[in-house]
Parts: C-alpha cells; sequence; structure tokens
C-alpha cells in the first residue's frame, strides 16, 4: 500500500475502519476484474488450409473466421518445432525446445520449471485447462484441469483432473470429444470460476488430429463434394535433398485402413458404431466395388478425398464448438474485456507434395494460423504480415495481463503488434529445430533459418545416420518449395547471408550442437536456468 493511502487510512475514525476495509478490498476485486480475460483456443494440427478465413476453397468455418473479422489474422506465425508436444511445451515457458526440455514426443514435461500460468496466478489471474494436454506429465500452474489422458480418442475419451484429495484421477466420460471440451470449458466459465478474478483458460481440442473420426452430425457431410486437389499433390520431390523422398508420410503408402475408416471403431460404444456404419458402410462398399477397375493415380485421389473429407469434418465440430464458447462471452458481456486467441500446434499437410503430418520447415508445417480478437485494442479485420511464433505467446499473455516478462523468456510480447505499432527492432528473420529422427514418419533431423523470402534449411541425420544437406528456397518466385537453389551462383550472396544469420540465431538462443543424432529416444533435456525459473515463479 502506498504512503499516501496508509496516512489517509490512519486519519479515519476507528469507527468506519471496519466499512474502509470492505471497501479497499471491493475496490481491490473491481481492479482485478478490470484486467483483460484470456481465452486461448488451440487445436492439433490445424493447418491455414482448412480455415475459411486463411483459405475458403474447402471449408467455411464462420465462428472462427468472426475472431479474424473482430480482431487481427497473423500471416506469418511459425513454429519453433513442428510437432505437438514441443510445440505446447513452447507456450508453456516462452521458451525453445533445447531449453525448456521438451524436445519430441516422448519427452515428459518438467512442470517445476517457470510457465506462464505460473506466473498469471501469482497475478491474481484464476488459470484453466481443459483437453489435450499431452505433455506427460500433471498440468502445474492452474487452478482447474481436466485433460485428455495421452492423445485421447475422438469418441469417449478419459479425461483427468484433480480429484477430491488434490491427486489426478481419471474419469470416463460418453460422447464425441470435441463436444465434451466445449461443455467442459463452458462449464468452468458459467459454473466454476471465481466471477471477481480475471481468468485465463486454455480451451485445447485434439481434433483435428490423426485418425480424424467425424462427429456423428457430420459423417456425411462433403459427401457429394469433390474437393480441390492441392497444387502440389503430385509432386516427385526431384528439386530437393534424398530427405524429401526418404520420409513416411505419403497418401499413396501410409494411409492405413484406419486412417481412411475402411476398418475399425476405435473406442466407441454400439449406438456410436451403428451409426457410423451407417455412413461408412454403403461409401466403403462403394469404393471395394469400384476398386479393381481403378488405376493407382485413381486410388490416390480417392485416398485424398477420404483423409480431407474427415479431416474437415473434424474442423467442423471445432468451429461449432467455438461458436458455443463465443457467443456466451457476448450474451455475458465478458467479450468486451477478453481477448480470444486462435491457434494451432503447428500446420498441416493436406495433400500438399502428396503428404498429411507436419515436421518440416516446408511452409504448410512451419506456419500456424494465429487469430487474435481483442475489443477496443484491435482493429476489426486487421491483417498483420510480421514475422511472430509460438515462442511469443507466453510472453503475450503475460504483457496482456500487466506481468513483467522474465527476462529468460526467448520470444517477444505481440500487445504493441495487436495495436497496429511494431517495433522499429522487430524479428526480421526466424530460426527453426526438428529433433525427432529416428522417429515417426522419418522426416530428418534438421534447423534452418527464413526470412519470410528465402529460406535455408540444413538436414543433418536421417535414419539414424550424419548427413550433411542443405536446401535453399526462393519463397518470392517458388511459393511452393519445390526446387532447391542451393549451390546456385545466382544466389551465393543470399546464401551467404542466411549462413550467416543461421549462426547468428544459433549463438543467439544458445543452441547446443546434437552430438547424438542417431539416438533413438533422446533423453529429457535438463532445463537451462531450473534454479532460476524456479525462484522467478
Amino acid at each position: 500500500m502506498s504512503r499516501s493511502r496508509l496516512t489517509a487510512q490512519f486519519l479515519i475514525p476507528i469507527a468506519l475502519t471496519a466499512g474502509f476495509t470492505v471497501l479497499a478490498a471491493a475496490t481491490k476485486d473491481a481492479r482485478a476484474a478490470d484486467r483483460p480475460n484470456i481465452l486461448f483456443i488451440f487445436t492439433d494440427d490445424h493447418c491455414e488450409q482448412a480455415l475459411s478465413a486463411y483459405d475458403p476453397s474447402r471449408i467455411t468455418t464462420p465462428n472462427m473466421d468472426r475472431i479474424a473479422n473482430e480482431g487481427m489474422r497473423f500471416n506469418r506465425c511459425y513454429v519453433t518445432n513442428s510437432i505437438c508436444g514441443p510445440s505446447r511445451a513452447v507456450i508453456q515457458t516462452g521458451k525453445y525446445s533445447h531449453v525448456n526440455g521438451f524436445i519430441r514426443n516422448g519427452n515428459t514435461f518438467n512442470g517445476d520449471q517457470q510457465t506462464f500460468p505460473k506466473l498469471l496466478q501469482a497475478a491474481g489471474y484464476q488459470t484453466a485447462v481443459v483437453g489435450k494436454w499431452h505433455l506427460a506429465s500433471t498440468p502445474q500452474g492452474y487452478d482447474y484441469y481436466d485433460v485428455l489422458k495421452g492423445q485421447g480418442p475422438y469418441y469417449n475419451p478419459p479425461m483427468i483432473t484433480a480429484g477430491d484429495n488434490g491427486k489426478p484421477v481419471t474419469r470416463p466420460h460418453t460422447g464425441y470429444t470435441t463436444d465434451i471440451i466445449t461443455d467442459k470449458t463452458l462449464n468452468w466459465l458459467k459454473e466454476d470460476r471465481d466471477p471477481d478474478k480475471p481468468f485465463m483458460v486454455m480451451y485445447q481440442h485434439k481434433a483435428p488430429h490423426r485418425n480424424w473420426m467425424p462427429a456423428p452430425k457430420y459423417l456425411n457431410w462433403l459427401d457429394d463434394v469433390t474437393l480441390p486437389e492441392p497444387e502440389t499433390m503430385w509432386d516427385d520431390y526431384s528439386g530437393r535433398t534424398k530427405s524429401a523422398s526418404r520420409q513416411t508420410m505419403t497418401m499413396k503408402e501410409h494411409l492405413n485402413s484406419n486412417d481412411l475408416k475402411l476398418t475399425g471403431h476405435a473406442t466407441m460404444n454400439d449406438e456410436q458404431i451403428a451409426v457410423w456404419d451407417a455412413a461408412y458402410g454403403p461409401k466403403n462398399a462403394a469404393f471395394e466395388k469400384a476398386k479393381a477397375n481403378m488405376s493407382e493415380k485413381e486410388i490416390i485421389q480417392w485416398k485424398y478425398q477420404r483423409y480431407a473429407k474427415d479431416y474437415l469434418r473434424c474442423v467442423k465440430s471445432v468451429d461449432d464448438g467455438i461458436g458455443r464458447v463465443l457467443d456466451y462471452l457476448d450474451q455475458t458481456g465478458l467479450a468486451e474485456n477478453t481477448v480470444v486467441i486462435y491457434s494451432s500446434d503447428q500446420g498441416w499437410y493436406l495433400g500438399e507434395h502428396g503428404w498429411f503430418d507436419k515436421r518440416w520447415m516446408y511452409e504448410e508445417s512451419l506456419k500456424t494460423p494465429l487469430l487474435v480478437r481483442w475489443p477496443g485494442k484491435i482493429k476489426p479485420g486487421s491483417v498483420n504480415e510480421d514475422i511472430v511464433t509460438n515462442l511469443d505467446y507466453a510472453e503475450t499473455f503475460l504483457d496482456i495481463a500487466g506481468v513483467d516478462v522474465p527476462s529468460d523468456m526467448q520470444g517477444r510480447s505481440l500487445v504493441s503488434i495487436f495495436q497496429g505499432e511494431t517495433p522499429a527492432d522487430w524479428r526480421k528473420s526466424f530460426y527453426y529445430h526438428y529433433y525427432e529422427n529416428p522417429g515417426g514418419h522419418n522426416v530428418a533431423r534438421h534447423f534452418g533459418v527464413t526470412t519470410g523470402k528465402h529460406k535455408l534449411i540444413h538436414l543433418y541425420a536421417l535414419e539414424g545416420e550424419k548427413i550433411n544437406d542443405w536446401e535453399l528456397f526462393d519463397l518470392q518466385k517458388d511459393p511452393n518449395e519445390l526446387h532447391s537453389v542451393y549451390g546456385d551462383a545466382a544466389y551465393a550472396k543470399v546464401q551467404s547471408e542466411l549462413k550467416a544469420e543461421l549462426e547468428r540465431l544459433r549463438t543467439l538462443y544458445a543452441v547446443p550442437e546434437d552430438n547424438d543424432p542417431g539416438r533413438r529416444q533422446q533423453p529429457r533435456a535438463k532445463n537451462a536456468g531450473t534454479r532460476k525459473a524456479k525462484k522467478a515463479a
């Protein structure tokens, strides 16, 4: 309390002291209530190609578009490591994978370290996370958590929450996972939170993660539509290094029968199976009948249509759920003081290059959607072209809340950009690093730098062997990244400048050498500055 407030308090007659105390407490609550709420909406593997604010060619997502139309759309939001768990760890900590210790799926997140929800809690925010966690640890820094066990299924998910004794308990649920996560988020907003405190809730979906199982109401949606094929669907990888052709993520060879809904019911009950079979049974029978007379190209085209439609069907349910939450904010008046942020853990290949999955530093998986609505702060319909990243999210949440950003975080707050004022020293380049090889889909370990105009990638480990491959792309002339110009004399100056910038960024972020690129199971990295981080938290 300030000296002037102390003086005033002691001048008040003793008989009024109790009343003053009540008034002071009410004033404190009012100030807390004035601080912005934060609603962070997060999906898994959602690409810009399946969000109509970016690309209306395949789907309409009216509720996600509401956030863009009433706020700001970011066109160059890059992820530091394009894979689920590592991306989530970056968001929790505001630090690259090599610093926060979670470099690949299969690691366990060290929740004892400094995270943004802990800092928000200490500042008086009520915090919650609902839905997909996927960090193989119990959430810390949250007043409430109710999260999927592991990846979680699309139907009837077990979910982990704090029991009466405070210890985690797993509870079964019946229904469609996307709807359950939305219901739980709304229930917390309506019934469980303290209305006198500002809140930060992470509303996190499993969808549209593999294997893309739609909700009952969307099982036949798009049946009468032929989706446009991506321009690069028939890519032969001849314009890049060997790594691009040695991955195992093609629609042609690597989608399995469960992915394609030709077999399996996963965790569905009898009633759900009956609805499912009524939808897919006739479609599958028609395919099996026609398959003998189909060419290889026609079979790949069928796979694309089946896979992409199921993916879009999952996105559609997410959009419905977002609409319900946005409507609640509008109806209660919370919308005026709530920052709504929509993003995903990385991008995705919806048939581009003949692929599904993510991992690469190529554009489709490097970029992730980012939409932000903040009434009175962000001009509706704004579009931003700055290089921003999931490394910036933690710092942004703290800045919104008026909490000092710790100096050991590696990103920067986006608040000034929200207000149309990009700092003069804002980043002009971006560092990326992917570690998981050997691992799923055999994508080489690689790191690189992009300026948005040119991109340099160093691929250094593949199938347990060290390699020394480089790719350079002119993103203005070759936006689909089909032809590497590394070693081309015409790009000698650009190549030299990017190599220098790459080394500068690796030094800036204190990136260690990966001295064991062939190890199949990478141990959990020690957290740099853990003691300092714990003290700060």
